[in-house]
């Protein structure tokens, strides 16, 4: 039941933009609990680069004195991911074209993030 939810949650996050490629909600330990990808994309390798990238940011954030951490952005030629937390259990993270419109996305995973922060 929860995981229907998410996933409904994921898949009206994704109809919000045409930029937005893919996305997935994962455990802080790395453990896919929902996702939207599209084929050929190994869930488990999204789940574990997204903890590891979490947990780095965690750390970064918190050495340099930056405070609580909110999100993380990768930039590459091919597009972007963003990751941000669900809760303390849980990251919410997006794929998404480079010429996305990253104000909008922002906002949009924002609310996506803070409504299964209430189903966790």
């Amino acid at each position: 039941m929860r995981e229907e939810t998410m996933n409904s949650i994921l898949s009206e996050l994704n109809g919000t933009s045409a930029d937005i490629e893919a996305s997935a909600v994962i455990s802080t330990d790395g453990l896919m609990m929902a996702a939207l990808l599209p084929s050929g994309m190994d869930e488990d390798r999204v789940g574990a680069m997204s903890a590891a990238m979490l947990s780095l940011g965690d750390r970064t954030a918190s050495e340099l004195a930056r405070g609580e951490l909110d999100q993380v952005l990768i930039k590459g030629d091919q597009g972007y991911v963003l990751m941000t937390h669900a809760g303390e259990e849980a990251v919410v993270t997006v794929m998404a074209k480079p010429t996305a419109k990253l104000g909008l996305i922002f906002l949009d995973v924002k609310r996506a993030a803070e409504e299964i922060t209430k189903l966790l």
